[in-house]
C-alpha cells in the first residue's frame, strides 16, 4: 500500500535475505514462503525498505507494509502549436541557399595585383554554362515559393474561419474550400474585412448553387507557374 494505506502498489519487489523473491500483483498482494530464520524486505523504484525478521512478524499471513512514493512536481509548461509565420521563417532558414539563388551572370572585377585592368570571375563563367543545374535550382526555388504561398492561403482561408462565417460543414465545407479557394495575390493583398466579406458572399453563392470562383488561380497550375519569368 502507499503511505496513506489507500492505494495498492503493483510491481513492488518482495525480497528475502536468503535470496528468494516475488512481486506484488495489480492488487498489491503477494505470496512468498520463507523459513522463520529469514528476513523479508520490499523494494520499489530502487528504494528498499528496512528488513523484517520473519519470526518477529505477528501474523505472517497478513503482513502489510506502507511505502512512501516520492513525487517530483515539475513546473508547468505550455506547448503551443507552430503557426504559419514560424513555419515560414524556419523554411526560409532551412532552404536559404535556394531562396537566395540568383542565375549566374558575368561581372567585371578588378584584379588584386595592384596593376590597372579588369578581370572576369571564372566561377561565374562556369556557372553560366551549367544550364541543367541552373534550371533545377530555379525550379526548386519557384516550387518552394509556390508552397510558401499555398501555406499562406491555408493560414487565412482556414476551415475554422470558413465554418464560422458560412456555417458549412462536412463534405459541403470541403467542396467549398476547393471551388472558392482564392489566389495568393488576392489573399496577400486583401484586408481582413474584405477577405471575410469574400468568404461570406462566396458561401451565399455556394448555397445558391454557384460553383464558379471568379478569382483566377493560375498558381494552381504548378508547372505553368514554375515557368513564369524564368529568365528574370
Amino acid at each position: 500500500m502507499d503511505e496513506t494505506n489507500t492505494f495498492p502498489i503493483p510491481g513492488v519487489s518482495v525480497l528475502s535475505k536468503s535470496g528468494r523473491g516475488t512481486t506484488t500483483d495489480s492488487s498489491g498482494k503477494y505470496s512468498i514462503t520463507l523459513p522463520e530464520t529469514d528476513s523479508i524486505y520490499f523494494s520499489y523504484l530502487n528504494k528498499p525498505t528496512a528488513k523484517f525478521a520473519v519470526n518477529a512478524i505477528a501474523d505472517p499471513n497478513a503482513f502489510n507494509v506502507a511505502i512512501r512514493i516520492p513525487v517530483a512536481y515539475l513546473k508547468e509548461i505550455r506547448v503551443l502549436p507552430r503557426n504559419y509565420r514560424m513555419d515560414s521563417i524556419q523554411n526560409r532558414i532551412d532552404y536559404a541557399k535556394v531562396f537566395n539563388y540568383k542565375k549566374p551572370g558575368l561581372s567585371i572585377t578588378a584584379p588584386n595585383t595592384g596593376a590597372l585592368g579588369v578581370g572576369l570571375d571564372l566561377d561565374q563563367i562556369i556557372g553560366m554554362f551549367n544550364v541543367q543545374k541552373n534550371r533545377r535550382m530555379k525550379l526548386f526555388q519557384k516550387r518552394l515559393i509556390w508552397e510558401e504561398h499555398e501555406k499562406f492561403i491555408d493560414h487565412r482561408f482556414s476551415r475554422g474561419v470558413i465554418r464560422r462565417l458560412t456555417k458549412l460543414d462536412s463534405t459541403a465545407l470541403d467542396t467549398f474550400m476547393i471551388v472558392f479557394r482564392p489566389s495568393y495575390l488576392f489573399t496577400a493583398s486583401t484586408s481582413d474585412y474584405d477577405f471575410y466579406d469574400y468568404i461570406k458572399k462566396a458561401g451565399e453563392e455556394y448555397k445558391a448553387g454557384v460553383r464558379h470562383n471568379n478569382l483566377l488561380r493560375k498558381e494552381d497550375y504548378m508547372y505553368d507557374y514554375y515557368d513564369q519569368d524564368y529568365d528574370n
